[in-house]
């Protein structure tokens, strides 16, 4: 469904992305793993388009000149070209790091926010389903999003991508900050949420442990190239990587 071939993103004279190819299939989750600095957030900027909204204020602005090669397929198309609004109406959404709510609005303004691409009817019961797979936010639909915890924003920022009617859902570090119980709870119900709605999911982290149980297939990312990748049994029988993600 979604497909980086030979993808690269240089900033200035540093590379960012170094040749990365990654696919995902229909109702399928991968995952992308790596530690700070390795380019999972790149990636998901470039997945999602919105790295050439960055690469045009950059230069509008006079700073840093960013270059991206190679490309970008949805359905077996290239949208390398394609800017990111239009990406988000074919059903590429990303759920970017560090959730970015509106602190001064409302858990439900929020929610409300992320289903402007959606009709009133698909807005309604998105809205209903979102309250039903995560129960805390019923409570809390008129507190702000500044006064949330972390892991009540990340609630509301995962909803507030569902409102847009993903096809492809990209999670970025979706756990940073989260306690392990939270953690926990959080990766269970992204996969309840990907199998009833048969969406697929892309999910970057630093931290693999609490995700790999879910994970179809997943990429190793060190300075900006996938030196790893395999289904979620191949990685766990490799040695270097329960050593290095799982301490073991």
């Amino acid at each position: 469904m979604l497909e980086a071939k030979s993808l690269m993103v240089f900033y200035e004279n540093m590379l960012a992305l170094n040749n990365i190819s990654l696919k995902c299939d229909d109702n399928q989750i991968v995952g992308v793993f790596g530690a700070n600095s390795a380019g999972k957030s790149t990636l998901m900027y470039a997945l999602s388009g919105i790295m050439l909204d960055i690469q045009k204020k950059e230069a509008m602005a006079g700073g840093e000149r960013i270059t991206l090669t190679g490309d970008v397929l949805f359905q077996n198309q290239s949208i390398m070209d394609i800017k990111p609004s239009l990406r988000a109406k074919a059903g590429i959404i990303l759920c970017p790091e560090r959730r970015r709510l509106f602190k001064e609005s409302s858990v439900l303004e929020n929610l409300r926010i992320g289903g402007y691409l959606a009709t009133k009817t698909q807005a309604k019961q998105t809205l209903n389903y979102i309250l039903e797979v995560f129960p805390a936010l019923q409570p809390l639909k008129k507190r702000l999003g500044g006064f949330l915890s972390g892991g009540e924003q990340q609630m509301v920022a995962i909803g507030r991508a569902l409102m847009a009617q993903p096809k492809v859902l990209l999670l970025d570090e979706p756990l940073l900050g989260l306690s392990p119980l939270m953690q926990t709870n959080l990766i269970k119900t992204i996969k309840t949420i990907q199998k009833e709605n048969k969406i697929s999911v892309i999910i970057s982290e630093q931290y693999a442990r609490p995700v790999f149980p879910i994970v179809n297939y997943a990429y190793i990312l060190e300075n900006g190239a996938a030196v790893m990748e395999g289904t979620r049994e191949e990685l766990m029988d490799n040695p270097d990587v329960r050593s290095a993600y799982f301490g073991v």
